[in-house]
């Protein structure tokens, strides 16, 4: 018989309070870098916008860090997991600070030329992009140290990431009031640091290791070689062919990221200009938002196991889409549009939580930082393209039916995916644990149902509206 408190070598699960700390540490990390891309989503455009008055290069600005986020992203998922998601997640970190702080630093002594300005901001989308795979790919393996169900520790990482919603678009709004934009870039840059120096020293040992080498990922020619960069990437592919439902939330959300990023990045900001509230408006918006999907999120945690997935995430979509398009394009006060977000807000905090359990429970841990590198690159694939379409279409149509226009594309594309049948599946695997590592083989094919299921579709994780 055991004695209570033991930890078992092969697992290494870890009892009592310590086996919380993998969880703590890494959701604290997640939280700090979070916070600060956040002041920066704010204080970035705003400084384009009061510099140059141009919504056409303040979109530029944002497709600028999301392109290369998306696509450096997309082909790290391999690396990640044959490097180890704890090294790529502090160095990509430390490499975010450097061109954060330089923007400020070089603005400072008047040698940040537009162009040059639009390389660091790509570099930043460039690090970034990884740094995020890396963090969200030892979620599960937080997890299990501490035995915490996935769909909680899922939850959690949900709230973390509303948190920081919350927090960081009301200090990027305060900061930008007194200060201006700058020291928000500098918050930014010092917060990529600390995230960086979290994950390097306070994550236990062992902890976010390279995946293993599995029988099924070799060739027979040499049983003690993995496979190679291109073959593992192409794993990844395979195995979302396989997923019909991750394929479907992926198109779905790839629609309402491009949406949310034009906007977040122009529409948010032109209207706070045009309408004389200034950019401690965006704040007071986005952390009423945030607060409120801070409680979705803490409900998601506290009954995510009796949730109707279904149900819930559509409903979610309702509340958090078209009617924060709608009330900007009213001459509603500004207290009406706070009422609006803050029930926006509420909503969107059921959506990640869902979307992260979703996945963990279908990919195989050993192909965890493939999958998300491509289904999360594919679902912020029109997150680029945001910027650019929002700030062009203002330029060309105003604000008022740019706002309304997006209002109705959000409301048609939440509502309509939803009729298709693979959403049926969003129930089915829940309770079982992550999916089993022999669920893929080297010629996968779709998932085998579980005895006494109909055979049907399935899918991954995203970012959400919010």
């Amino acid at each position: 018989m055991k004695r209570a408190g033991t930890v078992r070598k092969d697992s290494g699960a870890i009892s009592g309070g310590r086996g919380r700390l993998p969880l703590v540490g890494l959701l604290t990390a997640m939280a700090v870098s979070l916070t600060g891309t956040r002041v920066s989503a704010i204080a970035l455009p705003w400084f384009v916008l009061v510099t140059t008055g141009s919504a056409t290069q303040t979109g530029l600005v944002a497709f600028c860090e999301m392109a290369p986020y998306v696509v450096v992203k997309a082909f790290t998922g391999p690396l990640v997991d044959r490097a180890g998601p704890r090294a790529i997640s502090w160095t990509t970190d430390l490499i975010s600070a450097a061109a954060a702080v330089a923007v400020p630093l070089l603005h400072s002594a008047d040698r940040l030329s537009f162009p040059l300005l639009l390389v660091l901001v790509a570099l930043i989308g460039a690090a970034r992009g990884p740094g995020d795979l890396a963090k969200d790919v030892m979620v599960p393996e937080a997890a299990e140290h501490g035995h915490i169900p996935l769909e909680r520790a899922a939850a959690f990482a949900g709230v973390t990431e509303r948190l920081a919603s919350t927090v960081g678009p009301a200090a990027g709004g305060a900061l930008i009031a007194l200060l201006g934009p700058l020291p928000g870039l500098t918050v930014n840059a010092a917060c990529f640091a600390l995230g960086s120096v979290i994950i390097a020293l306070v994550l236990p040992r062992g902890m976010g290791r390279p995946a293993e080498h599995f029988p099924s990922d070799r060739d027979g020619s040499d049983p003690s070689a993995g496979p190679g960069y291109w073959r593992r990437f192409g794993q990844g592919f395979t195995f979302l062919r396989g997923e019909p439902l991750l394929l479907a939330i992926i198109i779905m959300v790839s629609i309402t990221n491009l949406l949310d990023a034009a906007f977040s990045s122009v529409l948010l900001p032109v209207w706070a200009k045009e309408s004389g509230n200034g950019p401690s408006a965006i704040g007071l918006c986005a952390s009423a938002g945030g607060l409120a999907a801070i409680g979705g999120s803490l409900i998601a945690a506290a009954v995510a196991h009796r949730m109707r997935r279904r149900l819930v995430f559509f409903a979610g979509f309702l509340l958090a889409g078209a009617p924060r398009w709608l009330i900007l394009a009213s001459p509603a006060p500004l207290w009406a549009v706070v009422v609006v977000f803050a029930v926006g807000g509420f909503g969107a905090g059921f959506l990640n939580p869902i979307l992260a359990a979703v996945s963990y429970e279908r990919v195989p841990r050993r192909l965890l930082g493939r999958v998300k590198a491509l289904s999360g690159s594919l679902s912020w694939s029109g997150i680029p393209l945001g910027g650019l379409i929002g700030g062009a279409a203002v330029a060309s149509f105003g604000l008022a039916p740019v706002l309304l226009a997006g209002a109705a594309a959000y409301f048609l594309t939440t509502n309509l995916t939803g009729l298709r049948p693979e959403w049926r599946e969003m129930d089915r695997l829940r309770g079982k644990g992550r999916a089993p590592e022999a669920q893929f083989t080297a010629r996968p094919a779709t998932p085998k149902p579980d005895p006494g299921t109909d055979p049907e579709p399935r899918d991954p994780l995203t970012r959400s509206a919010g």
